[in-house]
């Protein structure tokens, strides 16, 4: 299904990239170089028939393994219903050419007493892994609208019930591993979640190499979710994902996403194609992401978000290629939170960028497609963002190209420069390019921002746009260099609102000054 020339070049060029030197530790997770013993399930009753249910095979074969000090559990050719599987520290659970773990779509396989339990677990592990080439499915839609018909029933427990959008959200995750040690997935298949596909929370040493996420099933698929790990390396993956594609997320205040090194993947999300958020109250720091492919992607190429009271700070992003995407890049420091303290989004450098911004929606052709918006609004430019008295500060662009499809229409929505206190700051709301409505440029829009270095930025308007293609409001130390705009109109395309300290080798008579 995969199998496109782009993907294999992504995987050819991970070979170099394990000498390259990373942010992540070079500390050696492979746990396949001393297998102590080796399990297959079928000598622990499993039948791989997908209709015999193996959970207490498949399990006792991890226990086993674990008792015995580590080593492989083998998965073999076949078809083996399970339901939640906890994996345990020195276990390896190896999928051959051809297994498949099948998700029980009964909900009841997934408690644990009341509590429910995702699907493949692993929680204070260490030395663990899962590899092969072989494929976990979850079976998530046929698995949640069981979970839905229950609640209806009066059979299931359902406290947070999403009415508005006729779905449960007490539904287990495909991969779920907490405060875990030592990880390595390589080389297998994760699909059809009812939740999150790969979810890892306050891991430490872990390397995703190959792996191939395809969950486009149910709501909330985001591909990867790393919350609060340190020492992670993802290389060489294809995500298509029903949400986020790969996502940094920082759940506790107390911990943070640390050392993160993300490279020659390809993606495509009906949300963020790359994304540091929603959640980010710990922060992140340190993070290099490269050589990344982006496609069908309905919401943002990058996005990069501080609205929980964390920090983000020393992100380099470089070599990456969006195409029919919804919008290019999105920078927010909000204050979701609150009643607490504003975070900081700092030293951020994006280089070597190419964006393709469609004028439709591009994520028609997805199972699960993103919820549309509720106004009437033009296309919506990239735009960075901070709140009065909390800037965002030193984020460097350079070498960004970004296509835009035009055909704007003032008698369709419109905000006017003259305007620009109107545009609202919507501290606590929810973070996305859409959230400050219509939008009074087509390029870039720019506020409350504090060293900007935007140099070799080429806009492209494919048809006519009335707005102009830059806005400044509210900023200062602002470098502009080599700034190319391809649009029909003479008009001026550069608007500065309360901008002190800037250099620019743009000219002055295409700059507009407004109060």
């Amino acid at each position: 299904m995969f199998g496109s020339k782009k993907f294999r070049l992504i995987q050819i060029a991970v070979l170099s990239m394990l000498i390259s030197s990373v942010h992540a530790s070079d500390k050696n997770n492979d746990i396949n170089k001393e297998v102590k013993t080796g399990e297959n399930i079928v000598s622990f009753g499993a039948v791989g028939d997908g209709k015999t249910l193996n959970t207490k095979s498949i399990q006792a074969a991890i226990d086993q393994v674990n008792q015995n000090g580590g080593g492989r559990v083998i998965v073999p050719a076949g078809n083996f219903l399970s339901g939640s599987l906890m994996i345990k520290s020195g276990v390896e659970l190896y999928l051959e050419k051809d297994a498949v773990i099948l998700g029980s779509t009964n909900p009841f396989d997934y408690l644990s007493g009341k509590d429910l339990q995702h699907f493949i677990n692993a929680d204070n592990a260490m030395n663990i892994g899962i590899t092969g080439l072989g494929t976990i499915d979850g079976r998530g839609r046929l698995l949640a609208l069981n979970i839905d018909s229950l609640f209806f029933a009066g059979k299931w427990e359902e406290p947070n019930y999403n009415y508005r959008r006729h779905r449960p959200e007490r539904r287990p995750k495909l991969v779920n591993f907490s405060q875990c040690k030592n990880i390595v997935l390589d080389g297998f298949t994760a699909r059809r979640s009812a939740n999150w596909v790969l979810n890892f929370d306050r891991c430490v040493n872990m390397t995703i190499n190959n792996v191939t996420v395809d969950s486009d099933d149910y709501w909330n698929n985001d591909g990867m979710d790393i919350g609060d790990c340190k020492n992670v390396r993802i290389t060489g993956c294809y995500v298509n994902s029903a949400d986020d594609g790969i996502c940094l997320k920082s759940h506790h205040a107390d911990a943070c996403n640390d050392s993160i090194y993300i490279a020659n993947c390809t993606v495509r999300s009906s949300a963020s194609a790359i994304k540091f958020g929603t959640a980010s109250h710990g922060g992140f720091k340190n993070v290099k992401i490269e050589n990344i492919y982006i496609f069908d992607t309905f919401r943002s190429a990058i996005a990069l978000e501080s609205v929980d009271g964390g920090i983000l700070e020393n992100i380099e992003i470089n070599d990456i290629t969006a195409n029919n995407t919804g919008n290019a890049i999105f920078i927010k420091l909000g204050h979701r939170n609150v009643d607490g303290k504003v975070g900081t989004l700092k030293n951020v450098k994006i280089s070597n960028v190419v964006v393709q911004v469609p004028f439709g929606a591009p994520d028609l052709k997805y199972e699960i497609r993103g919820p549309e918006l509720a106004f009437f609004h033009n296309t919506f430019p990239a735009s960075i963002t901070g709140l009065p008295d909390h800037d965002v500060e030193n984020v460097s662009l350079e070498n960004i190209r970004i296509i835009y499809p035009g055909r704007a229409n003032n008698g369709y929505a419109h905000l006017p420069v003259h305007r620009l206190k109107d545009v609202p700051e919507n501290e606590s709301q929810y973070p996305e390019f859409s959230m400050f409505g219509e939008l009074p440029s087509w390029g870039f829009y720019v506020r409350h921002v504090k060293g900007l270095s935007m140099k070799n930025i080429s806009l492209k308007v494919e048809e006519r746009d009335f707005r102009p293609a830059f806005v400044f409001d509210d900023v200062s130390q602002l470098e502009m260099n080599r700034i190319q705009i391809e649009d029909t109109d003479n008009k001026k395309q550069v608007v500065f609102r309360n901008v002190s300290g800037y250099k620019t080798d743009f000219p002055e008579k295409a700059i507009q000054e407004v109060k």
